[in-house]
């Protein structure tokens, strides 16, 4: 069966190595634009909610979101909820908000693959031979959305954003800028949190 979803090269450099959960996530989040109706984002307008954790290999999933969707870390549009699931919430203020998850029929016949076996013994996915990952890869590459993917609408479903602030002041034992939001007040005097002895928010 030829594959029915093929990743940009540029994707792969991006994430790093080659692993299946890349292009779990690109489909997921280019499934999430189709369902809402939107397209790649430009700016700040589109947020996701990956329900992963930490300290567990899946969790690759998430450069493909951002990868397929323009939503990144970098410009505050994604949060994770460290529930500990191959899932994720995509909220667009017009547009409303769906979650994605893997079916467990899905991650049971995934998790059969020897790919697995090297990741549970050790091996980074870049020290796995690349037939062996290419196998797997392919393999999800080749899957319906119905057999991968569990669809819920979340009509209730909300999110404010923290507005954003251009305003800075400098800390007066470092002397570095820290913005407004991140000021702490020591002996009467502006000091970053670092300087403040204060713990983070």
């Amino acid at each position: 069966m030829k594959a029915q979803y093929v990743l940009p090269e540029w994707v792969w450099e991006f994430h790093g190595h080659r692993c299946p959960f890349l292009p779990i996530g690109w489909r997921m989040g280019q499934l999430a634009m189709e369902y809402l109706k939107i397209e790649r984002e430009k700016d700040h307008g589109f947020f996701i909610f990956p329900e992963a954790g930490i300290a567990h290999p899946q969790i690759c999933f998430i450069d493909g979101i951002q990868a397929a969707t323009g939503a990144t870390y970098g410009k505050a549009l994604i949060e994770k909820t460290f529930y500990g699931k191959l899932a994720a919430i995509f909220y667009h203020p017009k547009k409303g908000a769906v979650r994605y998850s893997l079916k467990p029929e899905f991650i049971d016949a995934f998790g059969k693959f020897e790919f697995f076996v090297y990741r549970k013994n050790g091996f980074e996915p870049s020290q796995i031979p690349q037939n062996v990952a290419d196998e797997v890869i392919n393999w999800v590459c080749e899957q319906t959305d119905d057999f991968m993917f569990k669809i819920e609408p979340k009509p209730d479903f909300k999110y404010t954003p923290v507005k954003g602030s251009f305003n800075k002041t400098k800390c007066s034992i470092c002397g570095e800028y820290v913005f407004e939001r991140y000021v702490r007040m020591k002996d009467g005097k502006p000091v970053c949190i670092p300087c403040s002895g204060y713990e983070k928010i």
